[in-house]
């Protein structure tokens, strides 16, 4: 934990909250608002919670497990989030593999069978409940499927202004440098977002051509396209009061950067526009120079969140660095 004294960009307190986890990535506490009495991880594998109150450095009990079995293999990291009523956490589970090398190419069954009885979209297999928004009560219990075909739904948030589930998701590789777009969405209850067969709404995987000729015209086109391979990994909406009031509303995304193009592109932060709670589809860059030249960056942009000061929080994991953004005009 690291908590920031008021007003400086320098750690103030540092500890160590909890040990024993298994890659830890998604944080959220619960009740949602501004007095907590749970926090939750999402561990590669599971879901544990702790009891929390406000200012606490250190867990005050034992993880209690509220989502276990998670698969945890390749796309490892789960993020995880609540409804603004708290009746509803969030779960995503990115997918096991690029484009689903090892999902056979019918399920035991057959496919007729499976459609009648699984989400529209879902994968099997070694793919049965990945690339997908999982919902549960806050119990753990009540397990349903929320949108399927997201390769890898990171950052989940919700948005203030009209309560939506948002997310980016990382798409999938090896199709050149400028396809499939990465993209962020309003996660869509029901929606089936076209991994592995279809991407960016009806345009067809080659590899994967003429598997699922029923699910043309069901994919949902995601909000906002983002340059293919930026690996976007966090989005976060602006409702602070420290930045100018054209940003109100807004969302900020954090870009990791490619690994495999002919030209780099990610490594920043971009700046989502939005208009009466819906997005407009366009961005720009807030926040560059990470790249030092096409065979090195000094920094890879992971982590947004706002500060209740109205602050930009920002994380990168190429020198792991905080930084903390204010408006000075």
């Amino acid at each position: 934990v690291y908590r920031l004294a008021e007003g400086s960009a320098k750690p103030a307190e540092t500890s160590i909250f909890a040990k024993g986890l298994t890659r830890p990535y998604g944080i959220a506490f619960y009740p949602p608002g501004d007095k907590p009495q749970w926090v939750y991880v999402a561990n590669s594998n599971s879901v544990v919670r702790f009891p929390y109150r406000d200012g606490d450095l250190e867990a005050s009990g034992e993880p209690e497990t509220i989502v276990a079995k998670v698969p945890a293999s390749h796309h490892w990291t789960r993020d995880i989030a609540f409804a603004p009523d708290g009746k509803t956490l969030y779960l995503s589970v990115g997918s096991g593999s690029n484009i689903a090398e090892d999902m056979s190419a019918r399920p035991k069954g057959g496919l007729e069978d499976w459609t009648k009885s699984q989400p529209l979209g879902a994968a099997w297999g070694p793919e049965e409940g990945r690339a997908d928004v999982l919902a549960f009560d806050p119990d753990g219990s009540n397990r349903r499927t929320v949108a399927t075909g997201l390769r890898n739904c990171s950052g989940m948030t919700v948005q203030p202004a009209t309560g939506a589930l948002w997310c980016v998701v990382n798409e999938r590789d090896e199709l050149g440098d400028n396809v499939p777009f990465e993209y962020a969405t309003a996660v869509k209850d029901g929606a089936f977002y076209g991994w592995p067969w279809y991407y960016i709404g009806d345009n067809e995987d080659p590899r994967h051509k003429g598997a699922r000729p029923d699910l043309a015209g069901k994919v949902t086109v995601p909000d906002v396209l983002i340059q293919a391979h930026s690996a976007p990994l966090n989005i976060a909406f602006y409702d602070g009061g420290n930045f100018p009031a054209d940003y109100k509303g807004d969302a900020f995304v954090t870009l990791h950067g490619s690994w495999n193009r002919n030209v780099r592109t990610g490594y920043k932060v971009v700046r989502l526009r939005f208009k009466d709670g819906k997005p407009t589809g366009e961005y720009g860059d807030f926040a560059t120079g990470f790249v030092i030249s096409d065979d090195a960056v000094w920094g890879r942009p992971v982590g947004v969140a706002v500060a209740k000061d109205g602050a930009l929080i920002l994380t990168e994991d190429g020198n792991g660095t905080i930084w903390r953004v204010t408006y000075g005009g």
